[in-house]
């Protein structure tokens, strides 16, 4: 706690699947030491914001899904190439092509209530364009490992790529991460025409937008993640944020209580990637296996466009930490949220990553000898030669549990609270007395009024 005093807080995240949890379960934290906290996010996520005490803002003039799921996603990155041009799509329909009005809709929620810190999602450029506008202090979340090349040594988003080891490790990390600057910057005049909006200057890279903020702070383990030795001086690591959705339904198992084959879980994204056609192969290439099998569809799947076999239940969905205490081995699209619960519950892992931070994730276990990885092209056979391996032999298994045994200790730290918390005594020490954060002049051309 700041001495005796609350703060208020206001968190603004999106409908993106694993963009979500991390924001209620910080709400969640937060409020449980006193703390006054609103998230703003889609109409989606209303229930769930509420069902940990929060106060829910709707996006207006930004997007706001009504609901989860294909029917309700505009950003349909599944049917691109790859995942850079997914990104893309990203930026076009939403991160970048709706900044204002994402600026537009966090200002106006600020001049109805001053919040004393926002901490914004990383992806959501206008929402952070508009704290700064406001001179609102705000810091940048990051749910998942850094997408944007800010950490000197950790290899560039996407490919999927170990730390580099040689020269020539280097050079092509290098070439790289220029290759991925250069294809963001082509979006950078839509974001500097965004700023110029709210009467900000141009930024130089599209990334520089996420270090405005005071600080970069990033949801997942160090552990985890390939973290180098030195940090720059506004980046730090606050732990994964692993609360299950709040909409997963209750758990019964649908197996004897004598059935004593391991339970294998199968988790995919609870966004739609078009993964129905793998999730099957997995449930094929596992039928032939002795195991038990639970499969959560996570709501992006419907139960009609996949068949279980005689060994595997198949359900809507299912709080993980409580179906994988029990669990032997998870296979997941390598979505950040799945992937580190099964290794907090020492899971070795198979990952067939799709896209989006996938690759990234799914190299960060296999570096460490804690799971497998194949394309999403595998035959059921490919398959299930990897779930016996991961099964059979005793490595996996133990490297996951020593990974997720670090990670379990990073986490017991509870670093986001604090660190939340020391950041907002140390600006209001630094404030002057006459002067409340959220009482700044407002953007140019806003039309918004001033904060009162």
């Amino acid at each position: 706690m700041i001495g005796s005093k609350t703060g208020s807080y206001l968190l603004a995240t999106f409908e993106g699947g694993g963009s979500v949890a991390p924001f209620i379960t910080i709400a969640r934290k937060l409020i449980a030491r006193g703390h006054n906290v609103r998230i703003m996010s889609d109409e989606a996520n209303r229930a769930e914001v509420e069902s940990v005490g929060a106060e829910f803002i709707p996006w207006s003039d930004a997007p706001s899904r009504a609901g989860r799921g294909r029917d309700f996603e505009f950003v349909r990155d599944w049917e691109t190439d790859d995942a850079f041009e997914g990104f893309c799509m990203m930026l076009d329909l939403q991160l970048v092509g709706r900044a204002a009005d994402y600026a537009a809709d966090i200002g106006r929620e600020l001049n109805r209530r001053p919040a004393d810190l926002a901490v914004i999602n990383d992806m959501l450029f206008g929402a952070q364009l508009g704290c700064e506008a406001r001179q609102q202090p705000f810091v940048v979340l990051a749910c998942n490992v850094s997408p944007y090349p800010i950490i000197p040594g950790i290899p560039p988003f996407g490919p999927g790529l170990p730390p580099a080891e040689s020269p020539a490790d280097q050079a092509l990390h290098a070439q790289i991460c220029h290759d991925s600057l250069a294809l963001f910057d082509t979006r950078l005049d839509g974001l500097n025409e965004a700023r110029a909006q709210f009467g900000l200057g141009p930024l130089n890279r599209l990334v520089d937008q996420v270090t405005q903020g005071d600080k970069f702070l990033i949801a997942t383990c160090e552990a985890f993640d390939f973290t180098p030795s030195k940090l720059p001086a506004n980046v730090e690591y606050v732990g994964a944020q692993l609360d299950d959705n709040n909409w997963s339904r209750q758990w019964t198992s649908p197996f004897a209580d004598d059935d004593q084959r391991p339970l294998v879980v199968v988790g995919f994204s609870t966004t739609f990637q078009d993964h129905a056609l793998i999730l099957q192969k997995v449930i094929d290439a596992l039928s032939e296996l002795p195991v038990r099998v639970v499969v959560t569809l996570g709501g992006s799947i419907r139960p009609d466009e996949v068949s279980a076999a005689a060994n595997t239940a198949i359900v809507e969905s299912a709080p993980h930490h409580v179906v994988m205490r029990d669990a032997s081995l998870v296979v997941t699209h390598g979505g950040h949220g799945t992937l580190m619960k099964a290794l907090v519950h020492n899971c070795p892992l198979l990952v067939t990553p799709h896209g989006r931070d996938q690759p990234d994730n799914a190299i960060r276990v296999t570096h460490r000898g804690a799971g497998l990885s194949l394309p999403l092209a595998a035959d059921v056979e490919t398959l299930r030669a990897a779930l016996k391996r991961l099964l059979e032999e005793p490595t996996f298994a133990a490297n996951a549990t020593r990974l997720g045994g670090a990670i379990r200790e990073e986490m017991a730290q509870e670093r986001i609270e604090p660190v939340l918390e020391a950041y907002l005594k140390e600006k209001n020490l630094q404030a002057p007395a006459s002067k409340h954060p959220s009482q700044s002049v407002e953007p140019a051309d806003s039309g918004m009024p001033p904060a009162s």
